[in-house]
């Protein structure tokens, strides 16, 4: 029984605890920038302090820290030797929980009408960031930092440590 709560503990606890100290320090980027934008910190009358701009801007930064603090921290051991196409894999999920908040902001807005600084707070950063953060996860443990991916720099290592195995058996029989 140790050994299977080891395990469960090893894996998907420990991927969700790392994901989660990664997510809340890029929600504190998005959350940040996304209200600097609205409220007309950098000017008003631009798309980026319109909510759906704000929150196009503020997630495409938190994307990026997110990506790095998940290839080097998170998932490390399953990062993927190809590095354009894990961040390209990484960006299409990324864009996904992208739209489910931005739905949830234009749900608010427009079907609702509830356009004030705090409905659109909650539309976007609480019904939003929750829905969005189940999705990432999900897609980025199981597809882009898969185990069975067959570039993962773990899976690349063994295959590589195996290849060394083999190798040495065959000089000892020859």
């Amino acid at each position: 029984m140790k050994n299977l709560a080891s395990r469960v503990w090893e894996g998907f606890l420990t991927y969700a605890l790392k994901f989660g100290v990664v997510g809340i320090l890029g929600m504190v980027l998005d959350v940040g920038i996304f209200n600097l934008l609205l409220v007309g910190t950098f000017g008003t009358g631009h798309f980026y302090s319109t909510a759906i701009g704000a929150k196009l801007i503020s997630t495409t930064v938190a994307i990026i820290f997110n990506w790095v603090g998940n290839r080097y921290w998170t998932f490390r051991e399953n990062r993927r030797s190809r590095v354009w196409l894990e961040l390209l894999e990484y960006s299409v999920v990324s864009i996904g929980g992208l739209a489910i908040a931005e739905g949830c902001i234009w749900f608010t807005h427009h079907v609702l009408g509830m356009t004030s600084l705090l409905a659109t707070n909650i539309a976007a950063n609480v019904v939003g960031l929750a829905l969005g953060t189940a999705f990432r996860f999900v897609l980025y443990r199981y597809w882009v930092y898969g185990t069975n991916r067959s570039d993962g720099l773990a899976n690349l290592q063994a295959a590589a440590s195996a290849s060394a195995v083999e190798r040495e058996e065959a000089l000892v029989k020859s």
